[in-house]
């Protein structure tokens, strides 16, 4: 059984679904303290003038430390709208605007949303539809498991039956090996060869949000990231 352990980001990059589709049981890390100003609530898309964020507001101000699954969205301002717009301002000609953007609105506006790991856990679960990448979701914040950094790791793959963790190459570099080898599970890293692939506007810009994927690729996307299909 192979687990993979990542927060809950906003609309992430395609390693992160390579990830997904790697392993048996993806694991959100919603357990852990949030960081400001992170892929957890902000991510990049492509603009005509190169690449672009697009933000989740999310109440900070005395809140250090919080857990991520504690991270409260800043309704304030209507980002839901701001967001919709910006896509359709970058995305109007992209060859699955439509579907993708009538996706992504019928879960922005699903719910007055509050809670950032709920939305981001949802707009996920539509995001894996559209690619047609079936997986068993858990939170960590479900389990019953405690620990930091590498045991943290270490119990929650025990606590889903897990005997190998799949972990991104750059988790050599501070993952407590030993202490996998102790516990009985094997470390598995994984190398994502990014793909170019069709985008709209002049040049190939890489490590977008998976939406610019998705609007311009549409159903070959999980083509272009298994690496089975190049532009």
């Amino acid at each position: 059984m192979i687990a993979a352990i990542h927060q809950p980001n906003f609309m992430p990059w395609l390693g992160y679904f390579y990830k997904i589709h790697a392993c048996d049981v993806f694991v959100f890390l919603d357990n852990v303290q949030y960081s400001k100003n992170s892929v957890i609530n902000r991510n990049k898309i492509k603009s005509p003038q190169g690449e672009m964020w697009l933000t989740i507001p999310v109440k900070i101000k005395k809140r250090f430390g919080q857990l991520i699954k504690d991270v409260e969205i800043d309704n304030g301002t209507d980002w839901r709208a701001k967001h919709i717009k910006t896509l359709e301002m970058n995305y109007a000609r992209a060859r699955f605007y439509d579907e993708v953007l009538h996706n992504l609105r019928t879960v922005y506006y699903a719910n007055d949303w509050g809670n950032l790991c709920q939305f981001n856990s949802q707009l996920l679960m539509a995001v894996l539809s559209m690619l047609k990448l079936e997986a068993r979701l858990v939170r960590a914040s479900d389990l019953n498991v405690e620990g930091e950094s590498s045991r943290l790791l270490i119990n929650i793959c025990k606590e889903v039956d897990a005997d190998i963790y799949l972990s991104g190459f750059g988790g050599a570099k501070y993952q407590e090996e030993e202490l996998f080898e102790e516990a009985g599970i094997k470390l598995k890293y994984y190398e994502f060869k990014h793909p170019v692939y069709p985008q709209l506007w002049q040049g190939f810009v890489p490590n977008m949000s998976i939406i610019d994927m998705l609007f311009n690729c549409g159903s070959e996307s999980m083509d272009f990231i298994l690496g089975n299909k190049q532009e």
